[in-house]
């Protein structure tokens, strides 16, 4: 078994594109298994920034092959710049980039339902959504009306579903004011799109399997993360497709029994983009310093994340549904001078205290604050846990104390070379 995958532990954004990037190294074949251009994940190589949203993170390493699964929803338009800002920056995708023919195609109606649906809705009941058109293209999917990347190989057919859909749409368009767009102007502006794309279609599901019987070592790269799954999240403040482990599988199309070993990713604190609970988020000048250090603005969108103290509960419970076998900690060097630390160790409920997650009761639960201890040396330089200081030692430690997890890799800055790794999960 020779496939890993590395997933997100907290509520996206816990730097899954620097951790695969570095992963990829060992990897022949890296593979993105579900959602869409709402996943933003950045790459930063040699000082310069590269967001990729498509296309897996393993891109910029030159002996890995990249595959876009059929759990995945693709913006086609999206997916074309991508792949011209990859090949700009002097990184051939030819022959390294396979696209699933049975992914679905984000149409140009689906980010327009999307937008409507939010500014029309009542205050609290707004999702945050990226307004990409995820949820409706994923509705299409679940109604069997949706139209596949393999659909463009037939403009005629593809004419067809596309009719089929927005005919589906048109009224929930014009009850939220909207007017869908015309048919011909959507088949006008896929016909160049799928001249670049269909070349890349594979079934990618039989060439994931094909890798394996080689032996050679697979990557199965996460997007969202565990607590924005549609099924182990905070329902209903989730993305629309499945965010944990076991969407490998499915999004992939390979059986349980070839995943070797599953990392999580966690950032040192905890944050949020969009609406929905979030327990340990703090105001004032402590949640603006974080939000500042850490550059905490979402890489799709731009928006400002919610910022708030690492939540051991909620990594406990992500280390549950997604069978952790290690922890990548991401952006340990932002807590780098904080006048004070704190975690979540416990939570404070209506039935009593409890040490899980109460996934159920998010909403009014009240978390159980302890202090921990700070450190003021630079720490972007250690390539080595004896390296850090002792009270960043100490938060690693009681990281692994608390989950039952050991922390495999340890980032200490944003670029490719501030990383300790203690463990290689290819190893």
């Amino acid at each position: 078994m020779t496939a890993i995958v590395i997933v997100g532990a907290q509520w996206g954004d816990e730097g899954k594109g620097k951790v695969v990037d570095l992963y990829t190294e060992s990897a022949d074949l890296v593979v993105r298994y579900a959602g869409g251009p709402n996943a933003g994940h950045t790459l930063v190589v040699g000082g310069e920034k590269l967001i990729v949203r498509l296309i897996p993170s393993g891109i910029l390493r030159a002996n890995a092959r990249c595959v876009m699964a059929q759990g995945m929803v693709v913006d086609p338009g999206v997916l074309v710049s991508e792949i011209d800002a990859v090949e700009a920056r002097g990184c051939s995708t030819q022959g390294r980039l396979f696209v699933s023919d049975r992914a679905h195609l984000i149409l140009p109606y689906h980010p327009l339902v999307d937008s409507l649906r939010e500014a029309a809705a009542a205050d609290g009941t707004r999702l945050g959504t990226t307004k990409r058109g995820i949820g409706p293209c994923y509705e299409d999917k679940a109604s069997r009306r949706g139209a596949r990347l393999g659909d463009l190989r037939d403009m005629k057919r593809l004419a067809q579903l596309v009719s089929r859909s927005l005919e589906a749409w048109t009224p929930t368009l014009r009850a939220l004011g909207g007017e869908p767009p015309s048919l011909d102007a959507i088949i006008e502006e896929l016909t160049p799109l799928a001249k670049r794309i269909t070349p890349l279609l594979a079934d990618t599901s039989q060439l994931i399997d094909g890798a394996l019987r080689r032996g050679e070592r697979v990557l199965l790269e996460g997007a969202q993360g565990t607590l924005l799954d549609i099924d182990h999240g905070t329902f209903p403040f989730v993305t629309s497709s499945s965010a944990i482990a076991g969407g490998a599988c499915v999004g992939a199309g390979v059986g349980p029994t070839r995943i070797r070993r599953v990392l999580g990713l966690a950032k040192a604190y905890c944050t949020r983009v969009g609406e929905g609970p979030f327990p340990t988020e703090l105001g004032g000048p402590l949640g603006e310093r974080l939000r500042s250090v850490g550059g905490e603005y979402g890489s799709v969108t731009g928006r400002p994340r919610r910022t708030g103290w690492l939540d051991l509960p909620a990594l406990r419970y992500a280390a549950r549904v997604n069978g952790l076998d290690g922890i990548a900690l991401t952006k340990l060097d932002v807590l780098t001078g904080m006048p004070e630390l704190k975690v979540c160790v416990a939570y404070d409920t209506p039935s009593g205290r409890t040490r899980e997650f109460p996934i159920d009761e998010i909403a009014t639960a009240q978390p159980v604050l302890e202090p921990v201890a700070e450190w003021s040396e630079p720490i972007d330089a250690a390539r080595s846990m004896t390296e850090l200081p002792a009270a960043a030692r100490q938060y690693v430690e009681l990281v692994e104390k608390e989950t039952g997890v050991p922390v495999d890799v340890v980032s200490v800055g944003a670029d490719r070379e501030a990383t300790i790794v203690r463990r290689n999960a290819f190893a």
